[in-house]
């Protein structure tokens, strides 16, 4: 009798810690989702603050894209920064609509792997992507550190 107790404590105990487990983890990636959300929404819109609050300032990030036309990459926030900068200036807020396919993510303490495909309709013509997000997890944000973006085809092909 005493064992069979024990053993149903151990399974109870067992059963709560991965119920706990799964929903810290669905935390965090709901987490990580709103925080790719909201960047992307923001360089749509053309809301500069909240599309650099997204990202975290350090000299290790790293932003990069690759399409038919052209390859583009930058290294440091310093650098995206400014290499944005004109862009914000220029361009004007569109209202799109961001479609994206969630393919991986994985949580590493405070780091984080995403790797999704996006389609954003808009009026500018853009290519659907595959991309690939890393974020750090700092003073309990998770931030962008990098960004790799490939233009595909319809049928999830890279457009190289």
């Amino acid at each position: 009798m005493k064992a069979s107790i024990k053993i149903s404590a151990l399974f109870l105990l067992l059963v709560s810690f991965t119920l706990t487990t799964n929903a810290q983890k669905s935390s965090e990636e709901d987490a990580i989702k709103a925080v790719l959300e909201k960047e992307t929404k923001a360089f749509v819109e053309i809301d500069y603050k909240t599309w650099s609050d997204t990202w975290a300032h350090v000299p290790y990030a790293f932003w990069s894209l690759a399409d038919t036309t052209d390859v583009n990459s930058f290294s440091g926030w310093d650098v995206i920064d400014a290499s944005f900068a004109e862009y914000f200036k220029s361009s004007k807020p569109s209202v799109a609509k961001i479609d994206r396919t969630w393919h991986y993510i994985k949580v590493f303490g405070n780091a984080a792997y995403v790797r999704f495909t996006q389609n954003v309709s808009d009026d500018i013509m853009r290519p659907g992507q595959a991309q690939v997000r890393v974020l750090e997890k700092i003073k309990g944000q998770w931030k962008i550190v990098c960004v790799t973006v490939i233009a595909i085809e319809k049928d999830n092909k890279p457009k190289l």
